[in-house]
């Protein structure tokens, strides 16, 4: 049984990590999104990571497959609560956020918050994805929080579209 995990790689490297998990069959997740960035000559749509430094494996717990993603390039550690021994990431959290961000929604990035209600969003292109509640200048957020790195992706939602979990 195959779990999610939290890579940290080089910086800048999120993207060509990524591409050598693929060259070797690994599953892997990078959330990312595209912003307008603009120099003197032009303007480009360039993608971005939504958590620079990081992208997520989908392989099984056992020390090899640990180490053929430690000797990746770009790859520096996978993450955990205790040494030595990589902590999984929830598959739950994982779904959510792809949910997040295939929407189409405008989102953005928040620093880890414990507070709030834990809801589930019970109608819309959200439907099923399951996060946090925060109100922000009068109005109600769903966070989407990534445990394991402190991390939050939200968007702005109306409270008739969540219930509690």
């Amino acid at each position: 049984m195959n779990n999610w995990y939290a890579l940290y790689v080089r910086s800048r490297y999120e993207f060509v990590t990524r591409g050598e998990l693929l060259k070797k069959g690994i599953e892997t997740f990078l959330p990312a999104a595209k912003k307008l960035s603009q120099w003197k000559d032009r303007k480009k749509w360039i993608e971005f990571p939504l958590f620079p430094g990081y992208l997520f494996i989908h392989i099984p717990p056992y020390p090899d497959a640990f180490l053929t993603i430690l000797k990746t390039r770009g790859a520096i550690t996978i993450l955990s609560t205790e040494p030595g021994n990589p902590t999984p990431v929830s598959p739950e959290e994982i779904n959510s956020l792809r949910l997040l961000i295939e929407s189409g929604k405008d989102f953005d990035v928040y620093p880890h918050l414990k507070e709030g209600a834990r809801v589930r969003v019970k109608r819309g292109p959200l439907t099923g994805a399951e996060g946090t509640l925060k109100v922000k200048n009068d109005q109600y957020m769903f966070l989407v929080n990534i445990e394991l790195l402190g991390r939050s992706i939200g968007v702005t939602i109306y409270a008739d579209d969540i219930e509690a979990v």
